[in-house]
């Protein structure tokens, strides 16, 4: 395993319903996901989760909870992700579309595991529970996972 590089991931979720996006274009296009993407150089973790979120959905936030730190593998690929995963219930704004992803809430018991990554199913249902995870998963491709390792945590 080589070098890593800093992603965040933002889910916003309320009590009866999640905001996912549709990723229009590049890497996981076609699957839902949280908003999120590369932590810029000279920026905070959180602050690149609050600017990504903003860019992608066009909704602010005050708040972030970190909620998780997954490594992602992809066979073949030198650098590995280094995604800090973050919640928020509160929003400001309405979600709007934007090139990149198609802003939808979902009611908690209706989310399109089967249109996500093949990860998601394994760790969402610890942040729906509001529980910390750290996580590794190796794919080989986009859709099939070789290895993983997640876990409950107390602190992230």
């Amino acid at each position: 395993m080589g070098a890593s590089r800093l992603y965040t991931l933002v889910l916003v979720l309320q009590p009866q319903r999640v905001l996912l996006g549709m990723k229009k274009r590049g890497f996981g296009a076609g699957r839902w996901n949280g908003f999120g993407g590369k932590v810029q150089e000279g920026e905070t973790i959180e602050d690149g989760a609050k600017r990504e979120l903003q860019e992608e959905c066009g909704v602010t936030v005050d708040v972030l909870h970190k909620v998780g730190h997954v490594t992602f593998e992809f066979v073949g690929e030198p650098e590995l992700m280094d995604v800090h995963i973050f919640r928020t219930d509160s929003i400001r704004g309405t979600p709007t579309e934007s090139d990149e992803m198609r802003p939808q809430w979902f009611p908690r018991d209706q989310i399109p595991f089967a249109d996500m990554w093949p990860d998601d199913s394994y760790w969402f249902p610890l942040l729906l529970q509001e529980k910390k995870f750290h996580g590794y998963f190796k794919f080989q491709g986009q859709d099939t996972i070789l290895d993983y390792r997640l876990r409950e945590v107390d602190a992230v």
